[in-house]
């Protein structure tokens, strides 16, 4: 319901602009996981995850039980959801048993859970870990938002980050001793009962928050206070400890991959601005610079194709990082960053289909647009059509020169033109759009372009009745 209400803020913000002084805040207390690593990046993405606030006590089994396969928990699971049911009736015997067996199978598997996160955190390069998946089903399932410890001595622990907070999701409710193990078995259980009598001083506990994670003790035996006692009571062991530091380390990392990626905004700028001067040098000569990059006779388009090549790095640089996760969640959402790869994607995807279509590409690998279109493009236009919430495909004004690549192939024989009809009256509808919108330039039109000249080859009764008609006639 939060997400659902977060969607659509801007549309109760248009009706009563009082909605945006009341944002919705979500809070849980002892809550089952809901979402996956996927749920987290887009909430992330949106800058979402504040307004989602978990409490869990250290030892509740609740918050951990879908690390494991339901399939393996499920007898357990129905007596001790009865038992923590406050609508059952009748007397029920504390359930030692089931959630001795709850809580082992759900530690074995938040353990390869935690252990397989670990590795990555930790960079580890051996293959043994993915080989592993192979055999073990780990659960999709992962933490969002902002978790609240209450590790029961009246103190609660703020954690924002989600990889630290699956680290102590299992780390926290480990046993001390083989002893405990049938009592802790049994709080695990209890502790999901436990948030009203516990949280109802809330004002009087301590709050810790691990926020900065580089600075943490590694042993269990240094810091009598402070953050070391923090860890202490969470009962976080010096196993633990490494990689809630790696977790920090990951994150940090990627703000400084981020520092790199804004230092080339002037290599960017650069790139631009001498394929957009390309383009203003070619209409003076009343020529479209798509037609003159496809021919590249001068020098200047021989420098125009080394541009496209250096800013072609840059965004595949950035592509890859994305793809690796490891940009902070929040960069595709970026305005600045949104508007430049707008800027870069029209300007440069139009240089990119002539090169592919100049050298004969698509009788080697296919059309454009289901073959050859770079990632870098996807990923740009992407950008843009979730910032304005527009259906996808719908901002692919830099596509059109392969549309009518595509189309002056299929049309030579001109008794295939009702076959294309369609096609042909989609591409006219967008192209008025696109030019009144400002987002093509008028030198498509331009009397010896590749466009006009496979235009006036269609039937006369077609071009007659044509929506973009009025652009070429004048």
């Amino acid at each position: 319901m939060t997400v659902w209400f977060l969607e659509n803020l801007e549309k109760f913000i248009k009706s009563d602009p009082s909605t945006s002084r009341m944002p919705p805040i979500c809070v849980t207390f002892g809550s089952p996981l809901v979402g996956d690593f996927i749920f987290n990046h887009a909430l992330r993405r949106e800058s979402w995850s504040h307004y989602f606030i978990h409490f869990v006590m250290r030892y509740d089994i609740v918050p951990r039980v879908l690390l494991a396969p339901l399939s393996s928990i499920e007898p357990e699971l129905k007596i001790i959801l009865h038992f923590l049911n406050p609508k059952h009736t009748t007397p029920m015997p504390e359930p030692t048993e089931e959630a001795s067996a709850l809580y082992v199978t759900v530690m074995r598997n938040a353990s390869s859970v935690a252990s397989h996160a670990a590795c990555h955190l930790m960079g580890n390069t051996n293959k043994l870990s993915d080989t592993l998946l192979s055999f073990v089903e780990l659960s999709p399932y992962r933490p969002f938002g902002t978790y609240v410890f209450c590790t029961g001595d009246r103190e609660l622990v703020v954690v924002k980050n989600p990889d630290t907070v699956l680290q102590i999701l299992f780390y926290s409710s480990q046993l001390s001793s083989e002893v405990e193990g049938p009592e802790i078995a049994l709080r695990s259980v209890k502790d999901h009962l436990n948030y009203q009598s516990d949280l109802q001083n809330l004002e009087t506990k301590g709050v810790a928050h691990l926020d900065n994670l580089q600075g943490l003790p590694l042993s269990s035996n240094v810091g009598a206070a402070g953050l070391g006692l923090v860890l202490n009571n969470l009962g976080l062991s010096t196993r633990a400890r490494p990689c809630l530091c790696a977790a920090g380390e990951l994150e940090d990392q990627k703000w400084r991959n981020l520092e790199k990626i804004n230092k080339k905004k002037i290599d960017i700028e650069r790139g631009l601005l001498a394929l957009e001067g390309y383009k203003t040098r070619c209409e003076a000569g009343r020529v479209s610079y798509y037609d003159a990059f496809k021919l590249s006779k001068d020098t200047d388009d021989f420098n125009a194709n080394v541009k496209r090549l250096e800013l072609a790095g840059i965004f595949d640089e950035i592509k890859e990082m994305l793809k690796r996760y490891e940009l902070p969640d929040e960069f595709e959402g970026h305005r600045e960053w949104i508007d430049i790869g707008t800027r870069y994607r029209r300007i440069a995807e139009p240089l990119d289909i002539a090169n592919y279509y100049r050298h004969l590409k698509n009788e080697d690998t296919g059309p454009y647009l289901i073959k050859g279109r770079p990632k870098r493009y996807r990923y740009t236009q992407r950008w843009l059509e979730y910032a304005l919430k527009i259906s996808a495909g719908s901002s692919g004004e830099s596509c059109f020169w392969a549309e009518v690549e595509e189309l002056c192939l299929r049309t030579i024989n001109m008794g295939l033109f009702e076959d294309v009809k369609a096609h042909i009256l989609s591409l006219e509808k967008q192209v008025d759009k696109w030019v009144q919108d400002r987002e093509l330039g008028d030198d498509i039109f331009f009397e010896d372009s590749t466009f006009v000249k496979w235009w006036k080859t269609l039937p006369q009764l077609h071009r007659s009745g044509s929506c973009i008609a009025k652009f070429i006639n004048n």
